[in-house]
């Protein structure tokens, strides 16, 4: 598969000077969340996570940017 090009959207309200966590879009009509390392128990709590697959943890506001930006048609 092509490596894919990112776009910054937008960062946590929470992360003040920082840029984490953050979410961007991709060339491939997807998004690219950036967030929190989750422990290997926590991992290990995921349903069939394949190999090639990770879980990140985000703040609920990331979320809502992005339905909200995806509603009014931004992203």
């Amino acid at each position: 598969m092509d490596e894919m090009t990112l776009e910054f959207l937008f960062k946590d309200h929470g992360s003040g000077g920082g840029g984490c966590p953050a979410a961007y879009r991709t060339d491939r009509d997807t998004f690219v969340i950036q967030g929190w390392q989750l422990t290997e128990r926590e991992t290990a709590q995921l349903r069939q996570l394949a190999p090639d697959e990770a879980g990140v943890e985000i703040p609920a506001n990331i979320v809502d940017q992005l339905v909200r930006a995806r509603l009014d048609g931004r992203i």
